[in-house]
């Protein structure tokens, strides 16, 4: 089997260069899809003779995928995002996949390090995400946020041992800044469904989500950094029926 690996990218110089680096002995080619970083970005994507570098206007996640599927060349596709990385073990895996004669499909178990600590709880962990399927047939779905993966139904589903490294804050305004993005995506997404909500279910849900990911998913065993990925995530909750709030009033 042969792999191609997708990424998409704004900004990442901070990131690029070490997932680049932990698929190159997995992957046959690796396509970048950016959408006009301002930073190094391209420039160390450009000092990798298999990276492809192309340049495409923000559609959305979903439409970005897509576009780098139709891009691929083998029939096998090892999707990841630019914070990302394969792990020794993940890399050791997905050689062996690479000799199966029949491939399936295959998940991984990302790993989150937040603000220098990796996540044991807090709902993050175990976080198992399908990652490698099939060019064809698959596609990305979802118009705002959180695609998802469509796969062909027959294939049979296989988690493979070690992790996929995911690096996702270096700070705690990045996480409330990066969280309020999505919050308002969502948002976004339910006022299109035709979703309401209450005065008070803001409050409500904030509570719930605090309560679930720090006590339920025991995340005050991540210590304070369980502590503050709950805070910050009942916050951005708030913020999420808030902002549905004042759409729907738009209407």
């Amino acid at each position: 089997m042969k792999l191609s690996a997708t990424i998409i990218t704004f900004n990442e110089e901070r990131n690029i260069r070490r997932c680049i680096e932990s698929l190159l002995k997995v992957a046959d080619e690796i396509i970048v899809l950016d959408s006009n970083s301002t930073d190094k970005t391209e420039a160390i994507c450009n000092e990798y003779p298999i990276v492809q570098f192309q340049k495409r206007a923000w559609e959305g996640y979903s439409a970005s995928k897509n576009h780098l599927n139709s891009l691929a060349k083998y029939d096998y596709i090892l999707s990841l995002d630019a914070d990302e990385a394969l792990d020794n073990e993940l890399e050791a895996s997905i050689l062996e996949v690479k000799k199966v004669d029949s491939p399936q499909l295959y998940s991984l178990n990302r790993m989150t390090n937040y603000c220098g600590k990796w996540i044991k709880h807090s709902g993050w962990y175990p976080d198992v995400k399908t990652r490698i399927f099939p060019k064809e047939g698959s596609y990305w779905d979802g118009e705002f946020v959180h695609e998802e993966l469509v796969f062909p139904k027959e294939l049979k589903l296989f988690q493979l041992k070690g992790h996929l490294s995911h690096y996702s804050y270096y700070d705690y305004k990045d996480h409330r800044s990066r969280a309020d993005k999505y919050s308002a995506l969502t948002a976004m997404k339910m006022h299109k469904k035709g979703k309401r909500a209450s005065a008070l279910k803001p409050y409500f849900s904030g509570l719930a989500r605090f309560f679930g990911m720090y006590v339920i998913k025991l995340g005050f065993f991540d210590g304070w950094s369980g502590f503050k990925i709950a805070q910050i995530s009942a916050q951005s909750n708030v913020f999420k029926y808030q902002e549905l709030r004042r759409l729907n009033k738009l209407k």
